[in-house]
């Protein structure tokens, strides 16, 4: 097995609140694969990665180090100041100026739908209860550029294990924040405002599905999804929804804000797709920001063995 690029750094009073949580909760601590097969769901997940190089902060800063592939980081600074966030502004590079004085303290996440445990969980809560790992993700904007960006963030599958998702259960549904007037960009009326997006159960138990609270050894910044959002490596970039408040588990599929604005355009799944072009740009290659040639794009992002499994039988063209 090769193994995921993660670094420990939960402290151990976290860990001890973590278990107290679940006690007072009275949670047995079942794993995601029990949990799944009292659901009937299939837990899949996937190979572990080749561990990345090891790098001082220091020199994650200046952008050193690689991923699994080799692929070298993606800069601090362009990672910080060339963003798609929607609620802001549709221009990349005027994101981080509009999102300085973006206030995300205090901040609650309800986790609500078909559980057994449903509740709020502040920002500050969520980092007492759920260790923080690092790991180097490749990230692929559907509009053909891409990032290597080391997130600090846990699997999803943690807090799923501690909310418990009912038999009826197979999608969960992430909500972001919904504010005009702090997010100017939501006075865009051509979207349907708030941000919607959501993935299929055994996507969001798999092992490389997180929740970021970090990147590149820090908290979050506004212009990147502070204080939490979602990371899915395998699939386009705006399917990673970003300064969430709501996670529902949800009988049926979500209709994401994408899905809603151009359906003849964006489709639930959102893998990575050499193969499937957009409407209006071929997927066949990529343009790594910081880089100035194109290079050829990897199905699944480069995660195809480890994730290939969850669409087996699946029509990849018409599941878009």
């Amino acid at each position: 097995m090769r193994k995921i690029p993660s670094a420990e750094i939960t402290p151990e009073n976290r860990y001890l609140n973590r278990k107290e949580f679940l006690k007072a909760l009275g949670i047995a601590g079942a794993s995601a694969a029990v949990l799944a097969a009292c659901q009937n769901k299939p837990f899949l997940a996937g190979e572990e990665l080749a561990p990345s190089s090891p790098v001082s902060p220091d020199q994650l800063l200046d952008g050193a180090g690689t991923d699994e592939l080799g692929d070298t980081l993606t800069s601090f600074e362009n990672v910080t100041t060339y963003n798609n966030f929607y609620e802001f502004t549709t221009d990349k590079e005027g994101v981080v100026k509009l999102a300085k004085d973006f206030q995300t303290s205090p901040w609650e996440v309800r986790i609500g739908g078909l559980v057994e445990n449903p509740g709020t969980l502040s920002i500050d809560e969520v980092r007492d209860r759920y260790p923080v790992e690092e790991r180097i993700y490749r990230m692929r904007c559907v509009e053909g550029w891409s990032m290597v960006i080391p997130w600090q963030g846990f699997q999803l599958s943690a807090l799923l294990e501690d909310v418990q998702p009912t038999a009826e259960a197979k999608y969960v549904r992430f909500e972001s924040i919904y504010d005009p007037q702090a997010l100017p960009g939501q006075k865009n009326i051509y979207f349907p405002w708030p941000y919607v997006e959501g993935l299929r159960l055994d996507e969001a138990y798999h092992d490389l599905t997180m929740l970021a609270t970090g990147l590149y050894g820090q908290d979050l910044l506004p212009q990147n999804g502070s204080p939490i959002r979602l990371v899915v490596p395998w699939k386009y970039g705006f399917k990673s929804i970003k300064s969430i408040v709501k996670i529902d588990l949800v009988e049926e599929m979500p209709v994401s804000l994408w899905m809603e604005s151009a359906p003849n355009e964006y489709g639930f799944y959102a893998n990575v797709n050499p193969n499937v072009d957009h409407p209006r740009w071929s997927q066949a290659t990529e343009r790594r920001i910081g880089e100035f040639s194109r290079r050829p794009t990897l199905m699944f992002n480069g995660y195809e063995e480890q994730v290939s499994s969850l669409y087996d039988g699946m029509d990849l063209r018409k599941n878009f």
